[in-house]
């Protein structure tokens, strides 16, 4: 029980507090982010979450864009950067993330605060009884608990998009990359399901759009 609540899924986790500032080039913009022990990644970007950004589809027009497990920010930060007419959610049940998240959100989106929106708990819990539907939700899913977890969250996706949304995520190969495309053959036969990247043995998601 004790090693648990210093995972990064934790909402309070006892890793010890120091801030860190690490820079990173992202679809050809530099980016600037504190991060604090206790958050997913926190002296350097993740491989999976580069490989994600780099070949995520970001609309171009105004829509309305969800960072789900949003850690210190990168994915919505960059959605917030790049489709900046869009309003941007970023959820996170790790208290810690949340600060780094309000942080950098001031760091690197400094004209766009009326359209970001950072709210604390675990997945869509902050949005119950608030009615609120995405273009796209986006995600580097935290695997490490377990995949079930991850397939109940795909299972509920579809309550949270407005027509033509879409679910975009990044799972490594061996992790689950090809049981992930069944298991949503297999479970929304009737849904698009589409391979946007496969990289540095990461495949890049994109489900639920139409064709």
């Amino acid at each position: 029980m004790e090693r648990k609540r210093n995972h990064y899924y934790s909402k309070f986790p006892e890793a010890n507090v120091k801030i860190y500032t690490i820079s990173e080039s992202l679809r050809r913009h530099l980016y600037i982010f504190k991060t604090i022990p206790g958050v997913f990644s926190y002296n350097k970007i993740d491989l999976g979450t580069k490989v994600f950004i780099e070949n995520m589809d970001i609309p171009t027009e105004s829509k309305v864009l969800l960072d789900l497990g949003c850690g210190y920010g990168s994915i919505g930060i960059v959605l917030g950067y790049e489709s900046p007419q869009s309003s941007i959610y970023l959820i996170d049940i790790n208290m810690r993330a949340i600060w780094c998240t309000r942080e950098n959100v001031k760091l690197n989106l400094k004209n766009a605060k009326n359209h970001i929106f950072i709210l604390s708990g675990n997945y869509f819990e902050p949005l119950e009884n608030k009615n609120l539907k995405f273009d796209g939700i986006y995600m580097n899913p935290p695997l490490r608990q377990g995949r079930k977890e991850f397939l109940k969250i795909l299972d509920i996706i579809p309550e949270y998009l407005n027509r033509n949304g879409s679910f975009q995520f990044v799972i490594k190969k061996k992790m689950g990359a090809l049981f992930t495309k069944k298991f949503f053959k297999d479970t929304f036969p009737d849904e698009n399901i589409e391979i946007l990247c496969k990289r540095s043995g990461y495949w890049v998601f994109k489900c639920f759009h139409s064709s």
